[in-house]
């Protein structure tokens, strides 16, 4: 298997490596190398990454958590934005290795393809920048890919909304989202020295591990997530004037509360998944 022995946790070395190849790093892509080798070893160890299991990468950028992965045995399918790094990846870092497939462009816009033909992975990794990370974990999870194992890097913030509890000042529809199907971790955080260039937020990395049973039954799971954006598109708003949006009489909303034990003065984030459920069936039974 010629995967290319390349030093990662060298600075000089991927300098060298990017004027080489007449590349710059891209702020609009939020790029930043994790040099780390420690840290690289933990996500592969937290992916379980092993042959006969697919994985799914997001933003290999020029190839250091995806060495460690192909190297696992794993068959890795890798998301790039970056036509450069793409470059690299298929003439340098990954030529003629089997268990390796390289998908080119935007990953929001590429993965439902590639779920379609290839169905739901074993796992995803991925070092994702701030303005792209919840995104894209809510479009898996909205559109019902959910693999038995997800793990990410991403900006600290980020990661205490996914694992944010009830009624923390981090709960947010974001975190309703992410716990449906998953019990999730901030497995470890990194400092900015752990990457090149250092970034300017504080990051972590997050395991996510899909649950035995969901917390919201399937058939349910679409008019609750509705119901969801509903209540938190205006925190400061009580969850009696959010529902407004429904454009049902304030009689049936003041019913639907009642029913399930909701003050008609409360706010969504003081508000649980049992709760929301219950008001989604009143609403909608």
């Amino acid at each position: 298997m010629a995967v290319w022995d390349f030093d990662y946790s060298s600075v000089s070395s991927i300098a060298r490596l990017l004027q080489e190849n007449g590349l710059v790093m891209t702020k609009k892509f939020g790029q930043n190398f994790l040099i780390s080798q420690s840290a690289l070893e933990r996500i592969t160890a937290l992916s379980t990454a092993a042959p006969g299991k697919r994985v799914w990468e997001v933003g290999p950028g020029i190839g250091a958590l995806t060495t460690k992965l192909v190297r696992s045995g794993a068959e890795v399918t890798a998301f790039e934005i970056d036509h450069g790094f793409c470059r690299i990846l298929r003439e340098q870092a990954f030529t003629d290795v089997d268990n390796f497939t390289l998908v080119e462009g935007d990953a929001l816009k590429t993965w439902k393809e590639v779920w379609q033909k290839q169905g739901t992975p074993d796992i995803i990794c991925a070092n994702l920048p701030y303005n792209v990370g919840s995104i894209f974990i809510a479009s898996l999870i909205e559109n019902r890919c959910l693999p038995p194992v997800m793990v990410y890097t991403l900006q600290s913030e980020v990661v205490d909304r996914i694992c944010a509890k009830q009624g923390s000042e981090d709960f947010s529809g974001f975190s309703i989202l992410c716990s449906i199907d998953y019990e999730n971790t901030c497995a470890f955080k990194l400092s900015s020295g752990c990457f090149f260039p250092p970034p300017n937020v504080d990051s972590s990395v997050v395991s996510m591990k899909k649950r035995n049973n969901p917390l919201v039954p399937t058939e349910d799971a679409v008019k609750f997530l509705e119901l969801v954006r509903i209540l938190f598109a205006q925190r400061r708003k009580t969850v009696k004037n959010n529902l407004k949006a429904l454009g049902k009489p304030a009689s049936d909303i003041d019913k639907a509360l009642e029913e399930a034990s909701i003050p008609q003065t409360e706010r969504a984030e003081k508000l649980d998944i049992a709760q929301i459920l219950s008001l989604k069936r009143s609403l909608w039974s």
